[in-house]
């Protein structure tokens, strides 16, 4: 598995060539906290140069590791972009590093609302009834968050508008 997919100028011919390969999980290189790659960035692909231009087109697939919104259970989803394009400014002659271009265009289907049933094996996706407000029995065994040592600020607000409604 090669680290970096490199593009050499020199050796590409006019009409273009498949590429295809794996990229490592580490190319993501996410924040603590967010999704996690669970595999390889798989890639297969056709690049071509136009003028100054690189075009990158063809299937991009990773997995990664989500937390569902509404569960909050750990979920693998592979993104999936089966017609991707991926164009590259060249500015000179000799090697292109696609890398980050390739990373980012994964990233950039990331789930807004990440949620398991749409995971590779999709789970039963429900809130668990004991966090709904609504028609919420008085017998829950679910603790409310205490409110002493809450914030003051809203107490201050309130008391301001107790002085506007004194006048």
């Amino acid at each position: 598995m090669q680290k970096r997919l490199l593009i050499d100028l020199s050796t590409l011919p006019e009409d273009g060539k498949n590429v295809s390969g794996e990229l490592p999980a580490e190319t993501f290189d996410l924040p603590e906290g967010d999704a996690k790659a669970t595999g390889p960035l798989e890639y297969d692909l056709f690049v071509q140069r136009f003028g100054s231009e690189l075009l990158f087109t063809g299937t991009l697939a990773a997995p990664f590791e989500f937390i569902c919104v509404r569960t909050l259970h750990p979920f693998i989803q592979t993104i999936r972009l089966e017609n991707a394009a991926v164009s590259l400014e060249i500015g000179r002659d000799g090697e292109i590093d696609a890398t980050e271009a390739l990373r980012e265009e994964v990233l950039i289907h990331f789930p807004v609302d990440p949620r398991c049933e749409d995971a590779d094996e999709p789970q039963h996706c429900e809130v668990d009834s004991r966090y709904l407000a609504v028609d919420k029995p008085d017998e829950d065994d679910v603790e409310t968050a205490p409110r002493a040592g809450s914030d003051d600020r809203w107490t201050a607000l309130d008391a301001l508008k107790d002085l506007k409604d004194q006048h």
